[in-house]
């Protein structure tokens, strides 16, 4: 998806090498060949996740807000912590057996209802 804070466009079959499903599978045999599963309950993976979403945050701490691409130091650390968000939202829907890809889409149905597109082009504040 492109958008106008992103000037470079995804390229050609970006994503498009594996499902949410085999991702998915990938994070199960990771986390059961270490035996961790007893250890993925869901306050502890949203807290695992939490952790995550701040570590990627704190790399924008003090940086200067340019917008467009980030430099690559920057760019390669944030990939590191987003897999990192991505990989506990994986382990949450796994653990709790919760199809991701229809939660996804249920939500959003449910934002285009409550933020129709008519009347929220270009809004950045909801309130």
């Amino acid at each position: 998806m492109r958008n106008d804070h992103n000037p470079i466009p995804q390229s050609p079959g970006m994503d498009s090498d594996a499902t949410v499903g085999e991702l998915r599978e990938i994070v199960a045999k990771f986390v059961g060949e270490r035996d961790w599963e007893k250890y993925h309950r869901p306050k502890d993976l949203a807290m695992a996740l939490s952790i995550e979403a701040a570590e990627l945050l704190e790399l924008f701490l003090w940086e200067q807000d340019e917008g467009g691409a980030m430099e690559e130091r920057l760019a390669e650390k944030a990939k590191d912590e987003l897999a990192d968000v991505m990989i506990y939202c994986l382990s949450l829907a796994n653990a709790q057996g919760w199809d991701l890809s229809d939660a996804v889409k249920e939500k959003v149905r449910k934002n285009e209802r409550k933020y129709p597109a008519n009347e929220y082009r270009g809004v950045a504040r909801l309130g």
